[in-house]
């Protein structure tokens, strides 16, 4: 941790801030441009896929289906408020983004844990599905998956909100250039001239919570499905189910082994190339290992 003092200098509040982004030359900006424009075009159309299938389809109405469809409308909302910019500013010389712009980045991103607490969500219905067969109807009605997928969105939007509120009070003064193609909390943290030691343990707090608790809820939950599974004599039932869960553990992975590399880690807030390298990967190959797990 090294946090920017401002000692006596009076401190002028920022108002936009500069998105330095991957730097290199126009080659370089052109290939990722092409890079992040498919990327963002195969997850609009890949969830807007789902999404609508899900919605008119009469048949995949189950309790997974439903959380599924949650997961593309997230990926979704967070995509847009990213890629859009960052397609602007490989193109742009001026790489500006507004207070205000960065802010709804900022809280529309860590937004994005909401996906953590779905996907313990999923591995809960899994269990009840895979241990409780004659029960899941009840337990897993639609009024219960509302609760739960609302239970989500409240535990991810409580993360962006404090997060948001702890970092942008904090003064910026020593620049106003982000090591970053958007607006995330380590790269914002080094640009504050205060001590920023409780907002590094604020965020390695809360992700580590959301990390582990959420991990608990699926490590547990999977330690029924494979002792049940076990148990099975049917080889194809077994082949079935390990298949559906194999896909979802790989989800679960992808997303908490992100949380934990961009965030999570003591020394996140240093670790700027590799976050933006697992900030641009990360995402799809999360979305599709997770709509395998349905198929």
């Amino acid at each position: 941790m090294s946090p920017h003092r401002n000692g006596n200098l009076s401190v002028t509040p920022l108002q936009e801030f500069v998105l330095d982004g991957f730097g290199g030359g126009p080659q370089t900006q052109a290939l990722l441009f092409a890079l992040f424009l498919a990327l963002y075009v195969v997850a609009v159309l890949g969830n807007l896929t789902v999404i609508v299938v899900i919605t008119l389809d009469a048949r995949p109405h189950s309790p997974m289906y439903f959380f599924l469809k949650n997961l593309s409308f997230l990926d979704l909302c967070y995509s847009s408020v990213i890629y859009p910019k960052a397609l602007v500013n490989f193109l742009s010389s001026s790489k500006v983004i507004t207070l205000g712009g960065c802010a709804t980045q900022f809280f529309f991103f860590l937004l994005a844990t909401t996906e953590a607490f779905l996907l313990a969500v999923m591995a809960y219905d899994r269990f009840v599905a895979t241990c409780s067969p004659l029960r899941y109807p009840i337990s897993m009605c639609p009024s219960v998956c509302a609760r739960l997928v609302l239970g989500s969105y409240c535990g991810g939007c409580l993360s962006s909100i404090l997060q948001a509120s702890f970092t942008f009070s904090l003064p910026f003064c020593s620049s106003n250039h982000i090591d970053h193609f958007f607006c995330d909390v380590p790269p914002l943290l080094k640009l504050a001239c205060a001590d920023t030691t409780l907002n590094e343990l604020l965020l390695f707090g809360i992700c580590g919570l959301i990390i582990v608790g959420t991990t608990l809820v699926v490590l547990v939950s999977y330690g029924y499905i494979t002792v049940t599974i076990l148990r099975m004599r049917s080889g194809g039932g077994r082949h079935k189910l390990f298949s559906t869960c194999g896909s979802h553990v790989t989800a679960v992975s992808l997303c908490y082994g992100t949380l934990f590399v961009t965030h999570a880690q003591p020394g996140a807030v240093g670790s700027m190339e590799q976050g933006k390298a697992v900030s641009v990967s990360t995402p799809w190959s999360s979305r599709c290992s997770t709509r395998s797990s349905t198929a």
